[in-house]
C-alpha cells in the first residue's frame, strides 16, 4: 500500500524523539486541561499547537471516542450486544449521529437506514479514516449496508473470532479481515482494540497493535533512536520509558496509546517540516 506519509519527515533533524513524543503528551494534555476548565485561549505558547489540529493525549478524551463509549455503555454486559454496537459505532464514527442512537435502534435494519439518512445531521458518518467495503458471501456491502444490514446477521461470527484471538488484537484483526478482504482493515482494527474498554477479559488493552501508516515515520524514528528491531518492541520500550519521562501522566500509556500518538507525532512534526500546511481541515479554530 502507498504510505501517502512515509516522506513528510524527510530531512527533518529531531534531537531526541523519545523526549520529543513525551513533550507533547504533556503539553497537549495541559491544553486539553486549561480548555476544559474554561481559561481563554491560546492555552499554550507553541505555535504549532495553536495552529494545527490534534487529538487528545488520552483518545478517550477525544469527542468521537467519548461518543461511542456513552453510545455502548447500555450493553457492555452483553458481549454481542456491544460487538454489534461496537462495530456499528466505528463504522459511524460520527459522533453527533451516536449521540443521538442507542444501541436498541440497530435492531430493525430498514428503521436504522431510514434514521441515518433522513432524521440525523449529514453526513451521518465521519470520513476520519476511510471505510471501505467489505466481501460477505459472495456480496459486497458498502459503509450503510454493512452497519445496518450486515452486522446484525453475523454477529455471531465475529463474536466467535474475537473470542478465539487469546484477547489478541492483531488476531481478531486479521482473523475477520480474512473474510471480510477489506483493502484498509483500520476500521476493525478500532472496533476490537474499543472492547478492551469494556472487556479486557476478551481484549487486552495490552495486547500488541499494528502500525498505522500515519504513525510509522515518527515509529520509524524512536525505533532507530532506540536502536531496537521492530515498532512492537519499539512500543514496549517507549512504555517503559514513561517511567522516566512522565511518571505523572494520570494513567499508563497502552499499546495503541504510543502508536496512536506517534501518528500526532509525525503530524505535529510535519507542520514543522513544511509538509503539513496549516490551513483547511488541519488548522485550528480556538472557538471549536
Amino acid at each position: 500500500m502507498n504510505n501517502p506519509y512515509e516522506n513528510t519527515l524527510d530531512g527533518l533533524d529531531i534531537d531526541d524523539p523519545v523526549k520529543s513524543f513525551f513533550d507533547w503528551c504533556k503539553e497537549r494534555e495541559s491544553i486539553r486541561v486549561k480548555r476544559d476548565i474554561g481559561e481563554n485561549p491560546p492555552w499554550t505558547d507553541d505555535p504549532v499547537f495553536q495552529q494545527g489540529r490534534f487529538l487528545n493525549t488520552f483518545r478517550e478524551d477525544d469527542k468521537g471516542s467519548k461518543a461511542v463509549l456513552k453510545f455502548c455503555e447500555p450493553v457492555k454486559n452483553s458481549l454481542e450486544e456491544l460487538i454489534h454496537a461496537l462495530f456499528f459505532a466505528r463504522w459511524c464514527n460520527q459522533h453527533t449521529t451516536l449521540d443521538r442512537l442507542n444501541p436498541s435502534d440497530l435492531r430493525d435494519p430498514s428503521t436504522l437506514k431510514n434514521l441515518l439518512l433522513k432524521k440525523m445531521n449529514q453526513p451521518w458518518s465521519s470520513e476520519a479514516y476511510p471505510v471501505v467495503p467489505i466481501s460477505w458471501d459472495g456480496t459486497t456491502y458498502d459503509r450503510l449496508d454493512a452497519c445496518t444490514t450486515l452486522f446484525p446477521k453475523i454477529i455471531n461470527f465475529l463474536v466467535e473470532k474475537i473470542l478465539a484471538s487469546n484477547r489478541n488484537v492483531v488476531t481478531a484483526t486479521n482473523s475477520i479481515n480474512h473474510t471480510f478482504q477489506m483493502t484498509n482493515d483500520f476500521p476493525i482494527f478500532m472496533t476490537v482494540i474499543d472492547i478492551s474498554w469494556f472487556r479486557p477479559d476478551i481484549i487486552s488493552p495490552n495486547s500488541p497493535v499494528p502500525t498505522g501508516i500515519g504513525a510509522k515515520p515518527y515509529l520509524d524514528r524512536l525505533q532507530m533512536h532506540l536502536k531496537l528491531n521492530n515498532h512492537h518492541a519499539t512500543i514496549d520500550k517507549m512504555i517503559e520509558l514513561q517511567d522516566e519521562f512522565w511518571p505523572e501522566s494520570r494513567r499508563r500509556l497502552t499499546p495503541v496509546d504510543i502508536e496512536y500518538i506517534s501518528c500526532e507525532n509525525r503530524k505535529y512534526f510535519s507542520y514543522i517540516n513544511g509538509t503539513k500546511p496549516f490551513e483547511g481541515k488541519n488548522l485550528f479554530i480556538a472557538h471549536e
